[in-house]
């Protein structure tokens, strides 16, 4: 068995066109959708996943704000870009780039957002509204492999996901979506973490695997049922080289798969920027 990719890149493609239109419907109004970002520090994965959002957006026509911060920034320096973002009515939605250096709280970084510019979903009031199915900002990174998953025609209804991975991120919140009592979900899910005393019982039971550890390799090919859905949600640098969390190998059993580079990237960075046009026409008011 060949798996076919669940290529996030030509995922990504696609739904510009849809955003690229409601972008413009909105400047036709008067309203340019507005992303902020939030950078404290110089990590270079960090730099460069600010980067690429700002190319995103002006490529699909939003407009963008960077803010930066050194690494030395105090927590009130931090509050205070926070407030400012908060106020500014050119902004619908704004990201602060995770994670922060060490002595920043992060927790009270994301408590001062407002809910609603909330790009990332990742605020306390926005997580608890998952939980409750209210809508509002979802979480990209979960939104984004719900939304692969469906554009590749891979059934969730009904299925068995597994997740491995427990994370704010990724993990829990994923956990929630895909179980809702709505479309695209209605699944049944298992949550398990790499504490977990024979990882491969659990996967091995998996209609979709879903792997957020952050350990490399974690998933080989023996711990796949045949004909799976497998998505690779965790990474590690080694170097300049990205190891994912799922073999490459494991292509051979399932029968989707995300690219060991091109996957839950870019539908993450689609979400950030539909997360953030879903913000510009709640508050532009929806024809």
């Amino acid at each position: 068995m060949t798996a076919q990719f669940l290529d996030g890149d030509a995922f990504f493609d696609a739904l510009k066109v849809d955003l690229v239109a409601r972008i413009n419907a909105l400047v036709e109004r008067g309203w340019t959708p507005g992303l902020a970002t939030v950078l404290v520090g110089d990590d270079p994965n960090s730099a460069s996943y600010v980067r690429l959002k700002h190319e995103n957006c002006a490529e699909l026509g939003i407009a963008s704000i960077a803010r930066e911060l050194p690494a030395t920034a105090t927590q009130a320096e931090l509050l205070a870009v926070i407030d400012e973002l908060n106020a500014d009515p050119a902004v619908d939605g704004y990201i602060i780039q995770l994670p922060l250096p060490k002595g920043l709280d992060e927790e009270a970084a994301l408590l001062a957002m407002d809910p609603d510019k909330d790009a990332d979903g990742l605020h306390p009031v926005n997580l608890g509204r998952l939980v409750m199915g209210v809508d509002g900002p979802i979480p990209c990174t979960p939104r984004g492999i719900q939304a692969l998953l469906v554009h590749y025609g891979v059934p969730i209804e009904g299925k068995h996901v597994v997740i491995v991975g427990r994370g704010l991120t990724i993990g829990r919140p994923l956990a929630n979506l895909l179980s809702l009592k709505r479309p695209h979900a209605n699944a049944a899910v298992t949550v398990v973490h790499t504490g977990v005393a024979d990882l491969g019982h659990y996967t091995r039971q998996a209609d979709i695997l879903i792997v957020a550890a952050g350990s490399p390799g974690i998933v080989t090919p023996d711990m796949v049922k045949p004909g799976a859905a497998v998505v690779s949600a965790g990474m590690t640098f080694e170097g300049r080289r990205i190891i994912p969390d799922v073999e490459e190998s494991v292509g051979e059993v399932a029968a989707w798969i995300t690219p060991r580079l091109g996957g839950v990237g870019p539908t993450t960075r689609a979400m950030l920027l539909s997360n953030t046009v879903d913000a510009a026409e709640r508050r532009a008011g929806r024809p």
